[in-house]
């Protein structure tokens, strides 16, 4: 996705093949008996259903050797609640319940949602727990959590540059969670193995409220067919995927009677508003300008670009938090009543805290975008600064261009993931010859509709804000913890806009210890440096043991 808001990774899909099922259904009432069967002739094409694939493998988890069954296949959801519950096991419409249309085109939408789950052999799955996974976009497959975090293997990323090309590295993951948890990775609808059907599908299914829906449904149906609905449950999202977990969370609890263990979130974003792409077509909202000051500053720290180099990042990251919340949020709320002796003070601040040069910053009026950032940093390198991780560089396109043209961080590891996916999932997990895998959902005429109301009335105003939605599943559940975790690097969803979230969910202060925090010295894909993924492992088994209730 070449748009800059929120979109996860920039990587191109195929070609879509191998629909989902179809159904319909045209009375109010149940039909007292199974309608008679139509003839062959009479009957439409359905698309074709993979049936799914169960393998054996072991993972080594720091030493201790893990015996797992792996489940690679597909659940068809229904884009309605009433046209879910008309579906069978197969995605096919349960007999008495609706008939069949000539036409496949004409039926109502459903979405065939591809999963590959992981069950620890040897235990009791009614204690275990078990963890939805999902990265974001909106538009990503699952590709990435899946091989380059907590999967059995792992896509070998090294360093801070471009790969080299193919063949890649698959290893082993020493730091999947199956030591603690049964794993599901869920690609988003239109993604994946999986496909959409139906009239009018993609507007059925991509959009907030309408994602969400589907995932509740998912998880729903994957409860039912592996029997883990008593099972403690965990919601681990990515970028949009925060977002999905959120408005999830709250559909979960009050819509499916499901209680949730846990929320996990990595690379947060709520409110859109708060991001640092493109503040400038809304001004006088100056927030997205403080939030990523310290992002400005961890990244320029790291380059060796600050005039003062500090001797180390985290109290130098409290200085500049302290600074972006106090002097330069009073600067940038006067406006143009700024006096010109203090606006070239704080532009001398900035200099400091950024690298940017002063000229530059005064020119900006003290508001710099993340795309200005990333394109000026190390511009007399001829360098331009990655956006999902901002410790990546690449060389610059267009050394005039007021924004950076493209994400080195994306284009350095793409293609080994998206590669050694492909042939893990036709070689191990034995899915998927003759179809295509879709990385990002092909989006065409209609792109995610972002717009909805929020719980309990209103409307999310000029930009999208799911932070009620996280709040009111925690005021309906307060037993329900949530863990944050977020990486200094990144440009895409800073640190620190995450952190105020959080601090400014509209909830009790006594839920507020609900929520844990956890940063790491890596960017928005955490995990592609080692040593940052062996900490969110640690981190995230400890908050899974402390509230899997299992041994309460």
């Amino acid at each position: 996705m070449a748009k800059r808001l929120c979109s996860f990774l920039s990587v191109l899909g195929v070609a879509a093949i191998c629909f989902a099922g179809c159904m319909a259904y045209g009375q109010d009432k149940p039909a007292t008996k199974p309608p008679a069967a139509a003839s062959p002739a009479d009957q439409p094409v359905l698309p074709m259903h993979t049936p799914a694939s169960t393998t054996q493998g072991t993972v080594e988890v720091e030493g201790q050797h893990i015996a797992y069954t792996a489940v690679a296949g597909t659940l068809t959801v229904g884009a309605t609640a009433e046209q879910d519950a008309m579906l069978g096991p197969d995605g096919r419409p349960l007999p008495g319940t609706a008939t069949l249309p000539k036409d496949p085109a004409k039926a109502p939408p459903t979405a065939q949602m591809f999963y590959v789950a992981y069950f620890k052999q040897g235990t009791d799955a009614g204690q275990r727990p078990i963890t939805f996974l999902y990265n974001g976009g909106p538009g990503s497959s699952t590709v990435w959590l899946h091989m380059g975090a907590f999967g059995p293997r792992r896509v070998s990323t090294p360093g801070d540059t471009h790969l080299p090309a193919a063949p890649y590295k698959l290893e082993n993951n020493a730091y999947s969670l199956l030591d603690i948890s049964d794993l599901v990775f869920i690609d988003m609808p239109g993604t994946g193995f999986g496909r959409l059907y139906g009239k009018d599908s993609a507007k059925a299914f991509w959009g907030v409220d309408q994602d969400g829906h589907a995932f509740a449904r998912f998880i729903a149906r994957f409860l039912t067919k592996y029997n883990r609905w008593n099972s403690p449950k965990y919601l681990f999202g990515e970028s949009y995927g925060t977002t999905r977990s959120a408005v999830l969370s709250n559909m979960l609890e009050n819509g499916k009677g499901i209680d949730l263990n846990g929320v996990i979130l990595l690379s947060q974003v709520l409110n859109f508003g708060d991001l640092p792409d493109g503040p400038q077509g809304n001004p006088g909202n100056d927030m997205p300008y403080q939030l990523e000051l310290p992002t400005f500053a961890a990244t320029a720290y790291y380059h060796h670009k600050l005039p003062q180099q500090p001797s180390s990042l985290e109290p130098f990251l409290k200085e500049v938090e302290n600074f972006a919340m106090s002097d330069y949020a009073r600067a940038l709320g006067q406006g143009d009543q700024l006096p010109a002796t203090d606006k070239q003070a704080i532009a001398e601040k900035l200099h400091n805290y950024t690298g940017l040069p002063v000229a530059y910053i005064l020119k900006a009026n003290l508001r710099v975008s993340g795309g200005d950032f990333e394109q000026n940093l190390q511009a007399d390198d001829n360098m331009t600064t990655g956006r999902l991780d901002s410790r990546f560089s690449g060389p610059t396109i267009n050394p005039l261009s007021e924004e950076a043209e493209y994400d080195p961080q994306s284009s350095a590891i793409s293609s080994a993931y998206i590669s050694l996916f492909n042939q893990y999932a036709r070689q191990v997990l034995k899915y998927g010859n003759g179809e295509s895998y879709l990385s990002e959902a092909i989006f065409g005429s209609h792109s995610w509709d972002m717009k909805r109301g929020q719980p309990g009335g209103g409307s999310d105003g000029a930009s999208l804000n799911v932070m009620p939605d996280l709040a009111n599943a925690m005021k309906t559940n307060p037993q329900l913890k949530v863990m944050l975790n977020a990486g200094y690097y990144d440009l895409a969803t800073p640190f620190y806009a995450a952190v105020y979230e959080e601090h400014h969910l509209p909830i009790e202060q006594s839920l507020a210890g609900n929520i844990q925090y956890a940063f790491y010295e890596s960017g928005h894909m955490v995990y592609v440096n080692d040593a940052s993924l062996h900490q969110l492992h640690d981190r995230v088994a400890a908050f899974i043991r402390s509230t899997d209730n299992s041994g309460k």
